[in-house]
This record gives structure tokens, C-alpha cells and sequence, in this order.
């Protein structure tokens, strides 16, 4: 364990275009740095107008990640939270907008003194004042001050709302100190040709424009489908003042745990440590226990098959963290994942359907999987096809987990099949919700009709199991109540409750109330659980969530 009096700093930034992998690489520096007993956050820097990532399509921007202290923020926060296993806070996620809300209102107060408010220095003040206050904030359960932060900056070099925060930093590795600064620069380096020639050109173009803008990379971290060639990293280091050794091939491995491990092996550990004044060797335990994690998931062969019914199924981003929940399961159960994506309007037997064969190969792919999963959404568009997958999924005895949408779909399906409430719906799906009879799922009457951004129930919330003995209880190991981050403007219609339980469907947890639904259970089924919250948000490797790992269990067999 090293003693750090300054808090050290490395600053990931990112050339050519955008989805390199920077998060990936960030997260993976931060394992590297924790090897050594260093407490490490980080922060994510989005330059975008937006306050957070609450109202951004799934499309667009992949999915929003939910804190404990309900910030919605860039999926990137999950990155980080996942693999330095820490709890981050809204203010964690930079973004423009929070950015000049801030200086706008300090303007509006007079804390200026009357001068004229500009973006050099007032703006670059406030961006180097909010990294140097968050950076100190405890994340890792303790009350100690982390020792290092890494900080990720969004976008790439030259794009216009990315000046503001490249200025920033510039002038922060003078505020911080230089010995105290990392700059690690991520960049491509494509194959063009037919003999498969590794390009550098992008690469020192786009470290030419950062130095142009007063940062100088110490690391340069190279995307390629291949590991460098030597000469390339000596090409680079030439044109792009770094030693050869400081250019790291970013290549393909075979998971994402492996990353760290490729880091380590080139060196980038020292590396960073050189830089930044700390002698890093000491106990690796801890990068030995991520390598024998990242060799077990290559070394599966039995599949497990899970049919994720959604509605975003065309970018996996948007359902990340539910794909890194179901991994860290399918670890725990030493089986290969395999995940069916299945258009749920693809399942919709109440619609005439353009492509027959989408409609069929869908319900195939559905009657093949080992367990069923429904994750969160918005909005009324294959909502019919999800109903009809709760409705398999119960009748076969098919394990399925219901995630927010998922847990109100089970319902609405329960209640029009089981208790005959014809048409039962959620307000959400309804034009008018006023004509709608059997009110399944009501809208919550505290949240806001008129603004949608930062509105909804959000964050860590407490729930209490109601019911002694559960599945679902006992795969949290037995508590007496439970703490899981929410995202919703929906709830299960508590007058319906009573009527619901008494035909075997019991929501085993509820909020503090009594009122609110937050765990279902169907009875005398191998698992068919819904959860009102989002639990893939505190999953880790190492230490899956207990509902998707309910699942995963009773998808290989495993009696619960």
C-alpha cells in the first residue's frame, strides 16, 4: 500500500473518432493503479449541452447509467463503477451544461464582483474547480480520500464543445503540478491495403493537434484489430514525441477483462507510475485474482442461452449494464453466455407482420432459450410482444426475470390472463388513461406531467421483504431488506394488489410504505421474478446481482 500525500491524476483523452474505447481504457488504467493499494475514482467529462444523459434516446447515446444518489448519467459511470468496484455520485459525470448552469447562476448571484463573465477564465475555472472537488470525494465505502482519480474526456481533439475542457486541463496539469499529471491519449491506427499495412498517420495527426493545444501525451494508446508491429511503434514514437515503449497496441483480445491484463504485460503500470512520481511494483494478488477471472470466461464450453426481449435490440449499448449483469452470472455458473436478441415487436401475434419469417424465426429463438429476460424501457412499441413473452415464459415454466417494465409487463399479463381483467393495461400504453378500465400499472402521482429530465423515482431506495422465505430472498442471503437504484414513473396498481396475491403472483418486497411493489415471485414456478428496480446497476465481476444470478441458476437447472 503506498502513502499518497498529493492526489495523482491521469487524463485520458481521445483522437480520430469517437468509440475507441476510451471508458474501456480508463477503467482498465484504474485497475492497474488499484493493483497497487491505490484508492482510485474517476470522472467522466461529457461535453455535450445536456445536464446529464436523463432524457438521451437509447439509440443515440447507448444506455443511462443510474447512481445511488440518482444521477442519470454516461454509461461510461458504469465502466468505472464495474471495474474499480466503487459508487460514484452525479457530480462524478461533467457535462457542458452542468458546467454554465453553474457559472450562469454564480453570475446571477454576483459572485463575480460585476466583471465580464467569459470562458477563459471563468468557465475553465469552474471545470478545474469541480475535478479538484469531486476528485476527493470517497467511493470505495470508506471515508478516506481516494488517491488517484482517472478522468476521461469525452468527444475527440478539435471538436468545438471539447475547447472549453481541453483549455482546462491544460491549465490544470499547471495548478496540480506536472509530477502529479498523466495524460494518456487514445487513437486508431486502421489497416488499409491488401497486405494489411497498419497506418500511423491519423494517429500523429491527431497528437499534433493536441500539442498544438498545450498537452503533450505522456502514453499513447493505439486501437487496432491486430497487435502493433515494432515498427509501427517506433514510427509512431518518432513522429509523435513519446518513447517507443510508451505507444501501447490497443489491439482485440477475447473479453474485456483481458484489457488490464494486456495493459499490464506492455509495461503501462510502470509506465504511469514513472510519470506521475510513484513507485508502483509491490504485491500483485490483485491482478493475479482479474487474470485467473479473465482466463475462466474463455475457458467455458457449456452455453447458456438467454433471450433478452427488448426493444433497443439493434444497439447493444443500450442495455449494457444488463449484459455485464448476465456475465457476471454466467461466470458464477461456469457457463459460456450466449444472448438472443429478439425484437419484441418481432413476438406481437396481434399485428399483421411484413416479414413472416421475423415473426416466426423470433418465436423460435424464444422457445430455444434456457431462460427469458425483459429488461427496462419507455413507451408503448412492442410492448404487446413482450406480454406474450411473460406469458410463455409462465405457462412454460420458462425461468424469466422481469427488470422494471419487465416486472409491470408480468403483471398486465397476469392480470388479463389469470385474474380476466380484459384489457388491463398501463397508463403509460394508453392514449387517454382516464377510458382505461383495468388500470394494471398507474402512473405515480408525485412525479412531474411537465418535465421529464431528472423527474422519475431515480436512485437508491430501500426495500423490505415482506414475505419470510423467497427465492429471491434467499439469493441476497436472506436480509431483512434490500438497497437497488430505481428509474420509473410507472407502479404496479396497488388497489389490484390483494387480488393479484391471492392467485399466486406475491410481490415479496415493497417499499417502506407497504404500498409500492418492488419484488415480485410467482409461486410454484421454477423463477419468474420481477424486480421494479434496476439491479444491474450494483452488479460486479466477482459479485453477479442476486436476481439475474436466479436466473442464470435456474437456467442451467439449478433448483432454488
Amino acid at each position: 500500500m503506498y502513502f499518497v500525500v498529493v492526489m495523482k491524476y491521469v487524463i485520458v483523452t481521445g483522437g480520430v473518432l469517437s468509440g475507441l474505447g476510451k471508458g474501456i481504457t480508463a477503467s482498465s488504467i484504474g485497475v492497474l493503479m488499484k493493483s497497487v493499494g491505490l484508492r482510485v475514482t474517476s470522472i467522466k467529462i461529457d461535453p455535450y449541452l445536456n445536464s446529464d444523459a436523463g432524457t438521451m434516446s437509447p439509440f443515440e447515446h447507448g444506455e443511462v447509467f443510474v447512481l445511488d444518489d440518482g444521477g442519470e448519467v454516461d454509461l461510461d459511470l458504469g465502466n468505472y463503477e464495474r471495474f474499480l468496484d466503487v459508487s460514484l455520485t452525479k457530480d462524478h459525470n461533467i457535462t457542458t451544461g452542468k458546467v454554465y448552469s453553474s457559472v450562469i447562476e454564480r453570475e446571477r448571484r454576483g459572485d463575480y464582483l460585476g466583471k465580464t463573465v467569459q470562458v477563459i477564465p471563468h468557465i475553465t475555472d469552474e471545470i478545474q474547480d469541480w475535478i479538484e472537488r469531486v476528485s476527493t470525494i470517497p467511493t470505495d465505502g470508506g471515508n478516506e480520500s481516494p488517491d488517484a482519480c482517472v478522468i476521461e474526456l469525452g468527444g475527440t481533439v478539435g471538436d468545438i464543445e471539447s475547447s472549453p475542457f481541453i483549455e482546462a486541463l491544460r491549465q490544470f496539469q499547471f495548478r496540480v503540478g506536472r509530477q502529479n499529471v498523466c495524460f494518456v491519449h487514445v487513437s486508431l491506427v486502421p489497416v488499409m491495403g491488401p497486405v494489411g499495412e497498419q497506418k500511423t498517420k491519423p494517429t500523429q495527426h491527431t497528437v499534433k493537434e493536441l500539442r498544438g493545444l498545450g498537452i503533450t501525451p505522456d502514453l499513447i494508446v493505439c486501437r487496432s484489430k491486430e497487435p502493433l508491429q515494432q515498427e509501427i511503434k517506433q514510427k509512431l514514437a518518432a513522429f509523435c514525441h513519446v518513447e517507443p515503449r510508451a505507444v501501447i497496441s490497443a489491439h482485440d483480445v477475447s473479453n474485456l477483462y483481458q484489457i488490464p491484463i494486456s495493459f499490464e504485460k506492455q509495461g503501462v503500470r510502470a509506465m504511469i507510475a514513472d510519470c506521475i512520481g510513484l513507485g508502483m511494483s509491490g504485491d500483485d494478488k490483485y491482478l493475479e485474482d482479474w487474470r485467473n477471472m479473465a482466463d475462466r470466461v474463455d475457458e467455458f464450453q457449456e452455453e447458456v442461452r438467454i433471450a433478452m426481449v427488448g426493444k433497443y435490440t439493434g444497439l447493444s449499448d443500450s442495455y449494457l449494464s444488463v449484459i455485464k449483469a448476465l456475465q457476471h452470472s454466467s461466470i458464477a455458473v461456469n457457463r459460456r453466455l450466449v444472448i438472443d436478441w429478439i425484437e419484441s415487436t418481432d413476438l406481437d401475434s396481434s399485428i399483421k407482420h411484413t416479414d413472416g419469417d421475423a415473426h416466426r424465426k423470433a418465436w423460435e429463438t424464444l422457445k430455444l432459450a434456457d431462460g427469458i429476460l425483459v429488461p427496462g424501457g419507455f413507451g408503448n412499441r412492442g410492448v404487446e410482444g413482450k406480454i406474450e413473452a411473460a406469458r410463455y415464459a409462465r405457462e412454460s415454466r420458462v425461468p424469466y426475470l422481469g427488470i422494471c417494465l419487465g416486472l409491470q409487463i408480468a403483471t398486465i399479463e397476469f392480470c388479463r390472463n389469470e385474474l380476466g381483467l380484459r384489457g388491463a393495461n398501463s397508463e403509460e400504453f394508453v392514449d387517454n388513461p382516464d377510458s382505461l378500465e383495468n388500470k394494471a400499472v398507474v402512473f405515480m402521482p408525485e412525479i412531474s406531467k411537465t418535465h421529464m429530465g431528472g423527474t422519475m423515482r431515480l436512485g437508491a431506495k430501500v426495500t423490505p421483504f415482506v414475505i419470510e422465505d423467497c427465492k429471491i430472498k434467499r439469493l441476497y442471503g436472506n436480509p431483512s431488506e434490500v438497497s437497488e437504484r430505481h428509474r420509473h414513473r410507472y407502479e404496479v396498481n396497488p388497489e389490484l394488489i390483494e387480488e393479484i396475491e391471492a392467485k399466486g403472483m406475491i410481490y415479496v418486497g415493497k417499499d417502506e410504505t407497504g404500498q409500492r411493489c418492488e419484488i415480485m415471485e410467482l409461486k410454484d414456478h421454477p423463477y419468474y421474478v420481477g424486480t421494479q428496480y434496476h439491479p444491474e446497476f450494483k452488479s460486479r465481476p466477482g459479485r453477479p446481482s442476486p436476481p439475474f444470478l436466479g436466473l442464470l441458476k435456474a437456467a442451467v437447472g439449478e433448483v432454488l
